[in-house]
């Protein structure tokens, strides 16, 4: 039986129980972060370990109080592939991935979602990709609705200042979304989706991981950004089409989510767009980052009050 990891929230540190693996048996370490995610975890957790690849799959929890990871390790216990690891508070996304990831043994990590399906097909089919690209620093898949409708964030561009506006006021110019059809094709990219993000082990640890100043929202735009700064290519396998389900950890935290979406903006502006340089310009930006994210609140917070009843 694999135990669970256990990290203080005190100190951080981590007591692995989980037996030793090779580091060169493994072609894949899959992350999951999951907090209150719902049943789709366990969905997300099964297609995983229905692949016949040798992989591991690390499931990083930060701090949920629905049960479903413990119920997934209870059900997996036998299943030496599965590691849980429990935080004690939510650490974030970015943080609690590069803790996962120092825990990870296999060639290449895969960033999934604990709402995303990936079937093992497509599985080996961006493995196959990320090895036969040596170019390659990072591989995206296309996010869909349950329709099969692409998430526009699938294939994007940086989200610079001016794009931002001609996106919010749709005017004419590039946006921040390529508002074409993606093609059934490996295709490059400025960002994807940070749903489903395949790289190598040895790229992730060069930068360091996740920007951990980023606490959910926008640190896959920067990590794409970083690994194109290296002179990598940002690709999307666009036959590659993975069922997004939009877990239960927004819906029921809207505005804490919002909160860290608009601080994680103004972040990467500050950090990555030559705007920022000018100091009158930052602060418009601010101003329009903070009043966008107070005029959101009353609808999420009546969105919400709906989904309850």
């Amino acid at each position: 039986m694999v135990l669970p990891s256990r990290i203080s929230a005190h100190t951080c540190r981590v007591t692995i129980t989980a037996p030793h693996r090779s580091p060169f048996a493994l072609a894949l370490s899959v992350i999951v972060v999951s907090a209150d995610s719902g049943p789709s975890l366990r969905e997300c957790v099964r297609s995983v370990l229905a692949s016949t690849l040798p992989l591991e799959l690390i499931l990083i929890d930060n701090d949920s109080h629905d049960g479903v990871p413990e119920a997934i390790e209870r059900a997996h216990a036998h299943d030496t592939r599965l590691q849980v690891i429990y935080n004690y508070r939510n650490l974030g996304f970015g943080p609690a991935a590069n803790l996962a990831a120092k825990q990870a043994h296999g060639q290449a990590l895969l960033i999934l979602n604990p709402d995303c399906l990936l079937p093992r097909d497509d599985l080996q089919r961006l493995l196959d990709l990320l090895s036969g690209q040596p170019g390659a620093g990072l591989i995206g898949a296309v996010v869909c609705d349950a329709e099969g409708r692409p998430d526009p964030a699938s294939w994007r561009r940086d989200p610079l200042l001016q794009r931002a506006l001609n996106s919010l006021f749709d005017r004419p110019g590039e946006k921040i979304n390529i508002e074409r059809e993606i093609p059934a094709e490996l295709v490059e990219a400025e960002a994807v989706s940070g749903a489903v993000m395949l790289m190598p082990r040895a790229m992730f640890q060069r930068l360091g991981g996740f920007d951990e100043d980023y606490f959910l929202h926008c640190e896959d735009l920067d990590l794409c950004r970083r690994v194109r700064n290296l002179g990598y290519q940002v690709l999307l396998a666009g036959d590659v089409r993975v069922l997004h389900g939009k877990g239960s950890s927004s819906r029921h935290r809207p505005v804490f989510v919002s909160r860290h979406k608009h601080r994680g903006m103004w972040r990467w502006f500050r950090k990555h767009d030559p705007a920022a340089r000018n100091p009158l310009t930052a602060g418009v930006v601010w101003l329009g980052i903070w009043g966008h994210f107070l005029l959101q609140i009353p609808r999420q917070l009546l969105r919400r009050k709906a989904g309850s009843e």
